[in-house]
């Protein structure tokens, strides 16, 4: 009860910390979508890029995330920017893992079938492969959303804001009451996202359905 009103009393700094968690994250989400889905339909045509895009992707995700804000730090400085791009790095892998395995293992049967029908390249791309690839490539992106949001709390440590400063300063303060409030938000942001992005998969699915019927 005691957390709860400490809560209510400092709802207009954990309202804006929150928000500013929310605008990090989404931007690092969809700038990793933009560059990864293309880069993971690139590599299903081109094979032999396969292993080295992932390879590649793989080792930037065993670099800590401390590690890489220390090193773009002197190139993008402090702020948005270094807390974003660490964040891109983090989210990347899982989309375009999910997308080059999503199109590579589309029934070969059904791809046959659509080139049988005069589709071309990009039709049975567009009409056969990422339609049957969807649920795949979502599950990657759900991963990186909850992926960035748990991250983008070091985003405070370079200034960038959000709920990470709440956490931060409670560790130093020792303050279990404003680390809470930090944390707490912060796995419901990545809960409450997760369980948006299932259910706009969800409707999407169902709507493609219907329309094929």
């Amino acid at each position: 009860m005691e957390f709860l009103l400490y809560c209510y009393e400092r709802r207009a700094v954990i309202l804006l910390a929150g928000l500013r968690h929310v605008e990090v994250s989404l931007i690092a989400v969809l700038l990793s979508v933009l560059i990864a889905v293309p880069l993971g339909i690139l590599i299903t045509r081109y094979r032999r890029m396969a292993h080295v895009v992932v390879n590649s992707a793989n080792i930037g995700q065993t670099v800590p995330s401390l590690a890489i804000l220390g090193m773009v730090i002197p190139v993008l400085g402090i702020g948005l920017k270094p807390a974003v791009f660490a964040l891109v790095l983090r989210g990347v892998l899982p989309i375009i893992n999910n997308t080059y395995s999503g199109i590579v293992n589309v029934d070969r049967s059904v791809i046959e079938a659509g080139r049988g029908m005069g589709m071309k390249g990009r039709e049975i791309l567009t009409m056969v492969e990422l339609p049957l690839a969807f649920p795949v490539i979502m599950a990657g992106i759900r991963t990186a959303t909850v992926l960035s949001i748990s991250v983008a709390t070091l985003a405070a440590l370079i200034g960038a804001g959000g709920l990470g400063d709440l956490i931060f300063q409670g560790i130093v303060m020792a303050d279990r009451d404003l680390l809470l409030s930090g944390s707490i938000p912060t796995a419901l942001l990545a809960i409450g996202a997760d369980l948006l992005l299932g259910g706009v998969e969800r409707r999407l699915r169902k709507g493609a359905v219907q329309e094929a019927f």
